[in-house]
């Protein structure tokens, strides 16, 4: 296509306010035509803010165009000015009429004219042309390296030295008009400052030649150079002589001179006119000057083994070898290294030894890898390979080892009891090779089926508390591919290792099966409750039963028969059947003080304890001493044993009472009513854990809010039927304060106390609205708490006595 015609086609795909932009550009003589061939015209278009003028790329045949502008809109008014050059050009050229709205004068022609030192011409005969200056770089070899001048080079062949930074002289406008400098040229400017007459230091000089590559504006000794791209690399060659082998290192053979430490010109034998300055690679090898070079070293035969394992590995992975022996392996590239996990069964546990490798199978062990140092290397097999090592992969190997297994290669770890599952569970998510005897843990195809087993035995006769249940949950081993597995797995194990986070847990015979989370994840809570409830034989509290039967019916099992003797506790503490008052009592009892008797008289019958937190003075000591009896224990603080023996002489004469207090103290075997203080209780663990009691009752029970108090522990190891807590102040600062009472009134109920804290106390603690609104639930059965503004219109009217105190001379002194 001719250039004409896809400037036609950049003028109707134009935008009006970019081609508008455009035409001033034009006329503006900002556009620069640098190269012009068939298949594609460069120009450069000065743009108004930008240091760098933009380069545009014509491509007539392609019908296609491009810029380095970086704007969104496609052709951008650069591109538009390029087209309308070109247009202007032809016109002046061919005689046809310039664009409209154009003037022809001035136009841009290509260069075709030489220049001195052998730099292609850059520029136009325009006007504006005439005035473009470009960056010239000119090197000169001194005795230690390289001197450079810069200098402003115009298309008339014109040089003005540059003797201050470039930065400097784009700053003022009237000189910044007369040059085009390009990025690089920017970049240069920033690394090089002012200029100087001392050769460049070798770390500047080789900034300066990554920068400069591709720039066909530098010189040497007057002559053109290019930059070249990359590092020039020693060759190193192996060849048999003899016996031994010789392993030779030497300089490139393209390499003219070392003009700088780290620099040479370089070219092709023959070609005088295709020089270039590069890099050189692999300093330390070779020296800045290559004065280490050539290096020849022989190997015996005794020692061909760590030449080809270590030595020429290493070597490859710098720079190229050229392996001519027929006594060494081959060297392999592109083989990037893996590991290697091999598992055993160590009894219970697992046994791990993770290996890096290279190929597969591998041809090559790294042994004593480390993130900071590479192992050396065992060729593995004789006549094999030796893999060229890559570093980088071997070190983010060893780190992904550390961070997701906590391994390290080479090194045996054995993992037991509760970490092997756990380390089992890692593997599962490993992306890695495995092998050995316990390979099958990370694709296990067994998996556990929930079997629930209940054994109801009725309560005595005479007793309507609720019967006694017995709670075993099993989890059968199956195949998912349903081939025989057999054997079971104790649902505590299951359990802990789902709170774990686990999805696997170890089997009995060896091997691990596969958690049912879906299963666990519906039901795991109240199971987790209900296995902690469990006395020795397997027996369920009975403050468990609840949960179990809501178990039950969410299992579509059937409830053991009798659990809706526990309905009323649940329901509504005013539907509690009315409790039957002792014959020698001698109080009235107010409704609410009722209504507690039957609350507590139907705990003791149902076998659970409790936590009366009535405000103080609401009779709470009547309300317990309505259902003492024979083998009723007290504890309370000591200034209040004998308002107890007190209280209980007025309201129930008939009580054999026994205050267990003094230096003489004995237990009277005869007595209905014990009362002791928490001290003595402290003291006397021993003789008063060993009694078996009916009910106790703990007196101001804020005594025992810090469960790990002697105090606490004497109280939870006393043996009894019932148990009753009686506090006007059940929690006062933590509420751990309150598991210590209901771990007294009813073990289990809030679970263990690592596992209250886990699940309950820290998410209140959060502020959790859901985790204090579940713990109320648990407890509300459990808790009687009435306040005065609850009770007032059953209180006795309040009685008021007015004494008048004279005081005498020496008090109304003081007090005046």
């Amino acid at each position: 296509m001719e250039p004409k015609k896809l400037a036609d086609i950049i003028r109707r795909a134009a935008r009006p306010g970019t081609w508008s932009a455009a035409v001033k550009l034009a006329r503006d003589e900002a556009v620069l035509l640098e190269t012009r061939s068939d298949e594609e015209i460069v120009a450069r278009v000065r743009a108004p803010g930008r240091a760098v003028a933009p380069t545009v790329v014509l491509y007539p045949g392609e019908r296609e165009w491009d810029c380095d502008c970086g704007g969104r809109v496609s052709p951008c008014e650069h591109v538009a000015a390029a087209a309308i050059t070109l247009l202007r050009a032809g016109a002046d050229n061919e005689g046809d009429a310039a664009e409209p709205g154009v003037a022809p004068s001035g136009t841009a022609a290509i260069p075709s004219s030489g220049a001195p030192d052998g730099v292609a011409p850059v520029g136009t005969s325009g006007a504006a042309s005439r005035s473009w200056g470009r960056v010239l770089y000119r090197l000169a070899r001194a005795e230690s390296g390289l001197r450079l001048t810069r200098a402003i080079r115009y298309h008339d062949g014109r040089e003005v030295p540059l003797a201050t930074t470039l930065s400097a002289v784009l700053s003022r406008p009237g000189e910044a008009a007369g040059i085009s400098p390009e990025q690089a040229d920017l970049r240069a400017d920033q690394l090089l400052g002012t200029a100087s007459r001392a050769p460049l230091l070798p770390t500047k000089l080789d900034a300066l030649l990554r920068v400069l590559v591709g720039c066909e504006r530098v010189l040497l000794d007057g002559q053109p150079v290019a930059i070249a791209e990359g590092e020039l690399l020693p060759r190193a060659r192996v060849a048999d002589r003899g016996d031994d082998v010789v392993l030779t290192i030497e300089a490139a053979p393209e390499i003219r001179a070392v003009v700088s430490a780290g620099v040479a010109l370089v070219g092709e034998a023959g070609a005088s006119d295709a020089l270039a300055l590069q890099r050189l690679g692999e300093l330390e090898l070779s020296g800045p000057w290559l004065q280490h070079l050539p290096q020849v070293r022989v190997t015996a035969p005794r020692d061909l083994g760590a030449l080809a394992a270590t030595v020429l590995p290493d070597l490859a992975r710098r720079l190229e070898v050229d392996v001519r022996s027929t006594r060494l392996p081959a060297l392999v590239r592109g083989v990037a290294p893996r590991l290697v996990l091999d598992l055993s069964h160590a009894g219970d546990g697992l046994s791990v030894l993770p290996t890096l490798v290279y190929g597969a199978p591998p041809f090559a062990r790294v042994d004593e890898a480390a993130s900071s140092t590479l192992g050396k290397v065992t060729l593995i097999g004789r006549g094999g390979p030796a893999p060229v090592r890559d570093p980088g992969a071997e070190r983010a190997l060893v780190l992904k080892l550390r961070a997701e297994l906590d391994l390290v290669p080479g090194r045996r770890m054995t993992f037991t009891g509760a970490d092997a599952p756990r380390f089992a569970e890692k593997l599962r998510r490993w992306r890695g090779g495995l092998t050995g005897e316990a390979a099958r843990v990370v694709s296990e195809t067994k998996k556990l089926e929930p079997r629930l087993r209940l054994t109801s035995t009725p309560s005595a006769p005479g007793d309507d508390g609720p019967p006694f249940v017995t709670f075993d949950l099993r989890f059968e081993v199956s195949s998912k591919d349903g081939g025989e597995a057999g054997g079971t797995v104790d649902a505590e194990a299951v359990v802990r290792a789902w709170r774990e986070g686990l999805g696997l847990v170890p089997l009995l015979g060896g091997g691990w099966a596969e958690l049912p989370r879906k299963w666990l994840d519906a039901h795991g809570d109240r199971v987790a409750d209900l296995l902690a409830a469990r006395d020795s034989a397997g027996r369920l509290a009975p403050h468990a039963l609840p949960r179990l039967g809501v178990l039950c019916d969410d299992l579509n099992e059937p409830r053991p028969a009798g659990l809706d003797r526990l309905q009323p506790l649940f329901e509504n503490f005013d539907h509690l059947p009315e409790p039957t008052l002792p014959a020698d009592l001698i109080a009235t009892l107010r409704p609410y003080q009722r209504q507690g008797v039957a609350w507590l008289s139907f705990l003791r019958g149902a076998r659970l304890g409790g936590v009366l937190a009535d405000d103080m003075g609401l009779g709470k000591t009547l309300q317990a001493l309505c259902i003492a009896g024979k083998g009723t224990l007290v504890v309370c603080p000591t200034s209040v044993l004998h308002n107890w023996a007190a209280e209980a002489r007025r309201f129930r004469p008939s009580l054999r009472v026994s205050v267990y207090h003094g230096p003489d103290r004995q237990l009277d075997d005869d007595a209905d009513l014990t009362i002791t203080s928490y001290a003595l209780l402290r003291l006397d663990e021993a003789a008063l854990g060993k009694k078996k009691w009916r009910n106790v009752f703990l007196d101001e029970a804020q005594a025992i809010k810090n469960p790990e108090s002697q105090v606490a522990r004497a109280a939870f190891a006393l043996d009894a039927e019932f148990r009753l807590a009686l506090s006007g102040t059940p929690v006062e600062n933590r509420i751990d304060e309150l598991w210590s009472l209901m771990h007294f009134a009813n073990r289990g109920l809030l679970g263990g106390r690592g596992d209250f804290d886990a699940r309950t106390a820290r998410a209140i603690a959060a502020g959790d609205p859901g985790a204090a609104e579940r713990l109320r639930a648990r407890i509300r059965p459990y808790v009687l708490r009435r306040m005065k503004r609850d009770v007032a219109p059953e209180l006795p009217p309040r009685t008021e006595a007015i004494l008048r105190i004279e005081l005498d001379e020496r008090e109304r002194a003081v007090y005046d």
